[in-house]
């Protein structure tokens, strides 16, 4: 077995990338502290072309050479806004239209493999604090609340590769025909 080139893999240019219909997705980084998550959360965005990033409360912004080292110039394909406040972030994205999904262990959470995806709506990620999770205050705004099931010990999955989990399994949901209509 071969690797593929750069070349071979055909990737689009970042000016191609930018005129793409983009996936339904944004991402919402509810005071996520470390640096190097957020710039996984970029790559990540690129890779199934998210609509944007939303930056919040001690989040990083770029330029962050911690961000750039992991985002590897995502930062340059993905669009991104920063707000001081989650909620006034969630609050533009309500009156948007988009149904504000929150990924945490909660009381009435949606496993995130049972959870249906409908090709027709828009949907904002809430992903939080590597320590806290997402804040009380910003879960009192979510619609809805998506966990993932786990079956170790340890009572959480780092936020980066969560991101990675979550995006991949509604984008597979809306790619390949699994919604609900």
């Amino acid at each position: 077995m071969r690797k593929l080139t750069t070349e071979e893999l055909g990737r689009l240019s970042p000016d191609e990338f930018s005129q793409l219909a983009k996936t339904p997705l944004v991402l919402v980084l509810d005071n996520v502290r470390s640096a190097l998550n957020v710039g996984s959360a970029f790559r990540t965005a690129d890779a199934f072309a998210l609509g944007k990033i939303y930056l919040c409360g001690i989040t990083a912004a770029p330029p962050h050479r911690e961000i750039l080292k992991t985002a590897l110039g995502a930062t340059e394909t993905v669009p991104w806004e920063y707000f001081p406040s989650t909620l006034d972030a969630l609050a533009r994205l309500k009156g948007e239209g988009y149904e504000i999904l929150a990924i945490e262990q909660a009381a009435g959470s949606i496993f995130l493999h049972n959870f249906e995806i409908s090709s027709k709506a828009k949907y904002a990620l809430v992903f939080g604090n590597e320590v806290e999770g997402v804040g009380q205050e910003v879960m009192e705004m979510v619609d809805r609340t998506l966990e993932i099931q786990q079956f170790g010990t340890k009572h959480s999955i780092n936020v980066a590769v969560s991101i990675g989990i979550v995006v991949w399994d509604l984008f597979k949901k809306l790619k390949f025909g699994l919604v609900d209509e």
